[in-house]
């Protein structure tokens, strides 16, 4: 079809479904799966969204009804067309219309949660789905993502889609049972790609109780991940917080003076140090001059580089200590 209006006269919304579906990246339809590859054109192609919502507005409910069956009828096909940019914007279009088309969708994001899940453009469907399915659907999502979580973690689009997913989460069980999932594999997140982008969002959540659980499996840990450009991020987002701040503290000042003053010139290390002695100095004042006083001995090294914050506030205390 040369454009997207005249695709939909030509698709017939029978109820019988027919025709096998290739494998993904494979979409070339047999001439007798004429349907489907209307279908396919109509989904992902180029031409807008608002023409696409003007024609499915035309159709009864058995023919949406239909149509969502052949979309959903091979799951190597749903997930081509939800793949697609074009695709996915569309399919987003037609959740939330009834729920005899919710219940189609809903079974084939499931078959491929995962592949849905950990998609740039598939992950939009998902994420729509939890805002507008049923509790009842929407109960089977969080199972599975429940059951992903570090799967899904771990991928450099599936980050993104569960960080969305848990900020917008209605259902305070599963919301906890999230955070609680990511706090309880703190460590391995925190060293992964994405995963620490997952740790850094729940830390932001400023949620007490995630917040004191990552804390405690971070523990003895803060000081190697505050080395890293990524991990900093999530030590300083502890030091943020009044119930995680102690542990992180507790741990610099556990470290000789070398090692602390290694940490402190650190290109990303300084940043945690800088914060350390920053939350000290105004919550807990005797830790502020602890950290002080180990950091002391190293003015003159720190006053290089990256230890050059550092040393401007250890400065200001020997002015103030004269």
């Amino acid at each position: 079809m040369s454009t997207m209006s005249d695709a939909l006269p030509h698709i017939r919304f029978s109820r019988g479904i027919s025709g096998s579906i290739p494998p993904p990246g494979f979409f070339i339809p047999r001439a007798s799966d004429t349907r489907l590859n209307t279908l396919f054109n109509l989904m992902t192609s180029g031409e807008g969204v608002a023409l696409f919502q003007d024609m499915i507005s035309k159709l009864d409910r058995r023919q949406l009804h239909t149509m969502a069956s052949l979309l959903t009828s091979d799951s190597d096909y749903f997930t081509e067309v939800v793949r697609n940019k074009h695709g996915s914007r569309r399919v987003q279009k037609l959740l939330g219309i009834s729920d005899d088309v919710d219940a189609l969708f809903h079974a084939a994001i499931l078959r491929r949660f995962l592949h849905v899940m950990t998609d740039k453009y598939a992950s939009y469907v998902a994420r729509r789905a939890m805002a507008v399915f049923d509790q009842t659907k929407k109960y089977a999502m969080y199972e599975h993502i429940l059951h992903h979580a570090l799967d899904i973690a771990r991928d450099q689009h599936g980050c993104i889609a569960l960080n969305e997913i848990i900020t917008d989460a209605d259902d305070p069980f599963y919301r906890n049972q999230m955070l609680d999932v990511v706090a309880h594999n703190a460590l391995s997140l925190s060293n992964n790609a994405s995963g620490n982008f997952v740790v850094q969002h729940v830390l932001k959540l400023y949620d007490l109780r995630c917040t004191h659980n990552v804390a405690v499996n971070l523990r003895g840990h803060c000081f190697d991940l505050s080395f890293k450009k990524y991990g900093s991020y999530i030590v300083e987002k502890l030091l943020e917080a009044e119930g995680s701040m102690d542990v992180v503290v507790g741990e610099l000042l556990e470290c000789d003076g070398e090692r602390l003053m290694r940490l402190a010139r650190n290109e990303f290390g300084s940043f945690v140090v800088v914060k350390a002695l920053r939350v000290t100095q105004t919550n807990r004042i005797h830790l502020f001059w602890d950290l002080v006083q180990k950091l002391m001995p190293f003015l003159h090294l720190l006053r290089r580089s990256h230890g050059s914050s550092i040393a401007n506030i250890l400065e200001a205390c020997s002015i103030a200590t004269r």
